[in-house]
């Protein structure tokens, strides 16, 4: 888990566009702040004199004479007094943008978190269909051993071999396919964890396949409380309505601002001008904004965000209780797929020994080794789906 979160680039990129979103807090704090601009230029001045004189035709030439370049430079600084709460409302809205990009980024990690656990626990029942094919395999190959030994001395026909043959190139081609299934989930948990994809199993072993009660970790209430539905997700947002209000609604307000002028303009007679003064800007009647009066707009807009949040709650709410309901249907499948194993391996039991005693067939044989295969399969099968159905109700309970 550790290795997808440090190597992922989606978290990554995640991650950089939160730290963008900080920087703005300090961009819509920097008005607050005292401007300073300047201005240099030399630009010479030209004067014309009259009148003109005459030259070898009739018109008239007037003669212009260049001045000497006198440079000008102004400075100007400025300091805004006081704005109504537009700045810091704008800075609110900032913070509120920083605060949704950092969910942002809490909610990708969640999310490769939750597919890692998939793909690993994938990769964990593909392993383990290796193992059951395999086993297939030997009871196959052994089956047809007794074919064969019965076929020689006459007790059976060659009716039974054949039927062996094919059982047992049907258990190798299915064994084949749980290899490749292997391979596939090997690229598939390494894709997820931001590694190279031919990297080798990080996991022999078969640990999420075993029926692990409730830990004492992860041990949560039999139903979770509403509380813990919402409270934890990243998806869940409330404060981003009212920071678009407080941004939108100082608009319509004046801003005063204080400023200094230096003016000078070096050179042989050099001089410099000072200014000093206070600006009150106000853009009024903006009664008609964008279809309606500027006042209702972002109080519409703070309702439908609200109403997202509402929305978002309900969704949360039902993610949570279907994911509780698939973990203990997926608990029951595990007890109902042991008996289904041990009912398989007891009738494979007893129709090889009647095989064996001359008086069951080849098709009862292989038929009992087809139950057993499968039955082994749908138990490996519930079992992942017993963690799996843990780590989705973790992710919807904004545990990682």
């Amino acid at each position: 888990m550790a290795i997808a979160l440090a190597n992922q680039p989606t978290i990554q990129n995640r991650v950089s566009a939160y730290v963008a979103a900080q920087q703005r807090v300090a961009q819509a704090l920097s008005p607050l702040l005292p401007q300073v601009s300047g201005l240099w230029n030399r630009i010479p001045e030209q004067e014309l004199r009259e009148p003109g004189h005459r030259g070898s035709g009739t018109e008239r030439r007037d003669s212009v004479s260049d001045r000497p370049r006198r440079p000008s430079a102004t400075v100007t600084a400025s300091q805004l007094l006081f704005d109504f709460g537009k700045n810091w409302a704008a800075t609110d809205a900032a913070k509120a943008t920083s605060e949704f990009a950092r969910e942002g980024v809490e909610l990708q990690k969640d999310l490769i978190a939750l597919a890692v656990k998939q793909s690993y626990y994938g990769l964990l029942l593909a392993n383990r269909l290796v193992v059951v094919n395999a086993q297939a395999v030997d009871r196959a190959d052994l089956n047809l051993r007794s074919a064969k030994g019965f076929f020689e001395v006459g007790t059976r026909p060659r009716f039974d071999v054949t039927r062996a043959e094919v059982d047992v190139a049907n258990a190798r081609v299915s064994l084949i396919r749980a290899q490749n299934a292997v391979s596939l989930s090997r690229i598939a948990l390494n894709t997820g964890m931001g590694i190279a994809v031919n990297a080798p199993d990080p996991d022999r072993g078969h640990p999420g396949l075993r029926a692990v009660p409730w830990s004492t970790g992860t041990r949560w209430s039999p139903r979770p409380s509403a509380a813990a539905r919402r409270t934890a997700r990243p998806e869940y947002q409330v404060d981003a309505a009212e920071a678009i209000l407080a941004t939108e609604l100082p608009q319509l307000l004046p801003r005063r601002h204080r400023e200094r002028d230096l003016r000078r303009r070096p050179g042989g007679h050099s001089n410099e001008i000072y200014s000093y003064g206070v600006q009150l800007s106000w853009t009024h009647l903006r009664w008609r904004q964008q279809g309606g009066p500027a006042t209702r707009r972002p109080r519409r807009c703070s309702t439908r965000a609200k109403a997202n949040v509402r929305d978002t709650e309900l969704t949360i709410w039902q993610q949570v209780e279907q994911a509780y309901v698939n973990l203990i249907s997926a608990e029951e499948q595990i007890g109902a797929a042991q008996k289904a194993v041990e009912s398989a391996q007891e009738n494979f039991r007893l129709s090889q020994g009647r095989f064996d005693a001359g008086v069951g067939t080849i098709i009862e044989l292989t038929d009992a080794q087809l139950a057993l295969t499968q039955a082994q399969s749908t138990q490996a099968q519930a079992l992942t789906d017993y963690r799996l159905a843990i780590a989705q109700l973790e992710r919807n309970l904004g545990r990682r």
